[in-house]
């Protein structure tokens, strides 16, 4: 299968030595950022650094100043990495080396705009804002997302992109010092914990039946039991309807998946649009709709019909992979499209190098056509030779 390793930027701005050592670990693709969200990365073969912090959310290119001219919104520019375009500079690198490239473009995770335009943030069942989370159902956080999918996907050199966070975002979030993990909150319990209650998201339930002073209320009866105990392992879409009652999750999940699909095609039919014909266009995603972050929920058959395939999450067991990939296996057969399965290759992160081989066969098995590896500018040395080992592998 094609394989890919997500890289930054700065893992090869000012590393000469960067593309050929990525080319010989087997891969036949890089997937580039080009867009990406505030972080604190650890560079370990870097000529020049080892720690580099990524103070805000930014693109690593220049932003086209005709297209954001006059907005509100519009994307941060990055400071951390030498040069005017360094994406530019290393999609270069990278293609000399034999390589292809993808841009890899991270949309609804920004900090420092839910710090500086706060309306545009998430509102939780409490009144709680979410900085990390713009609310896709606000049109202006709408047009920003489809305009920065369109810019940052189609950069010089890129044959294709990625789009994370195409969708929702909501109560998970890596953040610095964290100290949120005192009360267990499943799956159902986030769910309910990242549903939105902007003025947009208000409308919007409205338009289904809802009262949004009564389903916040009722939201938030449903989670004082979490917060008097050790917290909830409630699961899947039946653990969120046993905790709102049916009628209710089903009317609030009716109005998030439209406001979801709405972005994913307006942002997929947007990068086509600057793209023009043969450009791969692919998202990040999850196969429960419900679900949030940075593999956005989707409707497997409708994503399929949309985009030209999906990249989804299969660290852990083959019960998970089997969970994420086998909801697709009827419409990839229908739509055709790629279904990439997404490895963590970095020991130190919860990934599994050493069973990668294994892995991925078990992937191919279950529809998928490609891999992704995250991320071979964090892992370690022996981390990068057990992918190596795995790739000449599998051929």
């Amino acid at each position: 299968m094609k394989a890919s390793a997500f890289v930054y930027p700065w893992d090869v701005v000012g590393d000469p030595g960067a593309p050929a050592r990525l080319a010989g670990l087997g891969v036949q693709q890089v997937t580039l950022a080009s867009a990406y969200h505030s972080t604190r990365a650890l560079t370990p073969r870097h000529p020049g650094h080892r720690i580099v912090t990524a103070e805000h959310a930014a693109v690593l290119y220049p932003p086209d100043e005709a297209r954001w001219k006059g907005r509100g919104l519009r994307p941060y520019e990055q400071s951390w990495v030498a040069g005017r375009d360094p994406y530019a500079e290393a999609a270069g690198a990278l293609a000399s080396a034999g390589l292809q490239v993808h841009s890899w473009v991270v949309l609804a995770h920004n900090s420092r705009m839910g710090a500086e335009h706060p309306e545009t943030s998430v509102v939780n069942a409490y009144g709680d804002r979410y900085p990390w989370a713009p609310c896709i159902a606000r049109p202006d956080v709408h047009a920003y997302l489809v305009d920065l999918a369109a810019e940052a996907a189609v950069r010089p050199g890129a044959s294709g992109t990625e789009l994370e966070s195409c969708g929702w975002y909501g109560f998970a979030h890596l953040h610095a010092h964290d100290k949120t993990a005192g009360v267990g909150l499943g799956d159902a319990a986030q769910y309910l914990m990242s549903l939105c209650f902007c003025p947009d998201c208000r409308a919007g339930y409205a338009t289904t039946g809802l009262d949004p002073d009564a389903l916040a209320a009722a939201v938030r009866r449903a989670l004082e039991p979490v917060w008097a105990g050790p917290g909830s392992g409630a699961a899947g879409w039946e653990g969120v309807r046993a905790l709102l009652g049916a009628d209710l999750a089903d009317a609030t999940r009716q109005w998030r998946d439209q406001v979801a699909r709405g972005l994913q095609e307006a942002a997929v039919a947007a990068v086509r649009r600057e793209a023009g014909e043969g450009f791969q266009v692919l998202l990040h995603a999850d196969p429960a709709s419900y679900r949030t972050g940075a593999n956005a929920g989707v409707d497997p058959g409708r994503i399929l019909a949309t985009a030209d395939g999906v990249v989804l999450p299969c660290t852990g067991g083959d019960a998970a992979r089997e969970a994420v990939l086998g909801p697709f296996a009827e419409p990839s057969a229908r739509h055709g499209g790629v279904l990439a399965a997404n490895f963590s290759v970095v020991g130190g992160m919860g990934g599994s190098p050493a069973t990668l081989a294994r892995d991925a066969a078990h992937a191919r098995d279950l529809g998928a056509t490609e891999i992704r590896l995250y991320h071979a500018g964090l892992a370690s040395g022996p981390d990068l030779d057990a992918v190596r080992e795995a790739l000449t592998a599998s051929g």
